[in-house]
């Protein structure tokens, strides 16, 4: 007890919060999660858009089979049956998907990418061949299959 008859309550207590070096640390740590997540994210929802692109060749080829079991032919009598119509696009709008190579007996169907997906070109073809044309770097070879993740190649 001090002289004025007071008790003195700070005894005992410390000041609380953190550190300038604590608070750091902790930017540090969040810097380099941040740094690994990141990319893997990215590629997380790339691989997202190139699944978008390739279920909607599969769609299209079914859709040009069926039209070749009614017609006997994969050219559109009009444009109103055309089983591959106008270009489409897939993958919330980062391919564009276009019928090419269209005979009575054969056709190709290739998504195109655009933006992020810019680099990716993929086809399949009236025999159900799947192909990637073309790829950026570091994520694979192109060959006969579609290379859907980072570093995949086709045997």
């Amino acid at each position: 007890m001090s002289s004025c008859g007071c008790v003195d309550i700070s005894i005992g207590f410390r000041e609380k919060g953190f550190t300038l070096i604590e608070l750091m640390i902790a930017v540090a740590i969040v810097g380099i999660l941040a740094k690994i997540a990141y990319p893997a994210y990215a590629d997380y929802v790339m691989r997202g858009k190139l699944v978008d692109a390739t279920q909607v060749l599969a769609s299209r080829r079914a859709a040009m089979e069926q039209y070749f079991q009614d017609n006997r032919t994969y050219v559109a009598v009009s444009s109103v049956t055309d089983p591959c119509g106008t270009d489409a696009s897939a993958g919330k709008g980062s391919f564009t998907i276009s019928c090419t190579a269209r005979s009575a007996t054969a056709y190709t169907i290739t998504a195109t990418g655009s933006g992020a997906a810019s680099g990716f070109i993929y086809t399949i073809d009236q025999n159900g061949t799947q192909k990637t044309t073309s790829l950026p770097s570091g994520w694979g070879s192109t060959g006969s299959c579609w290379v859907l993740r980072k570093g995949d190649t086709c045997a």
